[in-house]
């Protein structure tokens, strides 16, 4: 969008701190990282603000919790430098992340609903069919075979050992445990709260103690989707802004 073009209207940079509990410090650097259109300066070099950039400051900051710091931010960037493309680019890779986490947790319960006592591991940690080594799961969820290892010491896998090599081979018990650990990280759940889940899962062979953070999880996701939308609402009211001029 360049430059404010408003003539009328102009705000200190503590009247548009103020409107959002912020600190005027807070609204230089949003204007230095390109989030908020560059300031006029009157002649003695204060900056002077104006409804426009209210508006920029407001959808940035309803964008923040529907897509995340950074991507908001990229978002008011690409949008004020007239790159439009990019910026709903930016929007509709967080809705596509948002689709893919929804089915990632439909996936989880799926597969809880589908453990039974057979699917506790064995005791021994013994690979049986359908085993994989630590370098195909690792590539099948998409994270590093050093992050598996750091799961194994945190207790949410037990993997066997491949008597002819050492290798670590994952049951298919393991792949299963491996997998609800990778979608409860996505979730938002740490490695200490993963944990119990897990165990308890096993030891009791169904998905009762995944219930409560299932049900978070959906709230959660639930939440993502009603911010993205007052997001748009805040992000169109500025570009209608921009686009309509004084």
């Amino acid at each position: 969008m360049g430059k404010n073009p408003q003539t009328a209207g102009r705000l200190r940079p503590v009247d548009l701190a103020r409107g959002h509990g912020l600190s005027t410090q807070a609204v230089r650097n949003y204007e230095a990282a390109g989030i908020l259109p560059a300031a006029d300066r009157t002649p003695h070099g204060y900056r002077t603000y104006a409804p426009l950039h209210a508006l920029a400051l407001a959808a940035f900051l309803a964008l923040v919790p529907g897509h995340g710091h950074g991507t908001a931010a990229s978002i008011m960037r690409a949008v004020n430098r007239g790159d439009q493309e990019e910026a709903f680019r930016l929007v509709d890779e967080s809705h596509a992340q948002l689709l893919e986490d929804r089915r990632t947790l439909r996936a989880v319960e799926r597969a809880l609903g589908d453990l039974g006592p057979d699917g506790v591991p064995a005791p021994d940690g013994s690979a049986g069919a359908g085993g994989m080594f630590v370098g195909p799961l690792a590539g099948k969820l998409g994270i590093r075979p050093a992050t598996l290892r750091k799961w194994e010491r945190a207790g949410l896998v037990s993997p066997g050992r491949d008597p002819r090599t050492g290798y670590r081979v994952y049951s298919e018990a393991d792949v299963r445990d491996a997998g609800l650990a990778h979608q409860l990280r996505r979730g938002g759940y740490g490695l200490d709260q993963i944990a119990p889940l897990i165990a308890r899962l096993r030891a009791a062979g169904g998905p009762e103690p995944l219930a409560t953070a299932l049900r978070d999880w959906h709230a959660r996701l639930a939440a993502r989707g009603r911010a993205m939308l007052a997001g748009a609402a805040e992000l169109d009211a500025y570009l209608r802004h921009g686009q309509d001029g004084p």
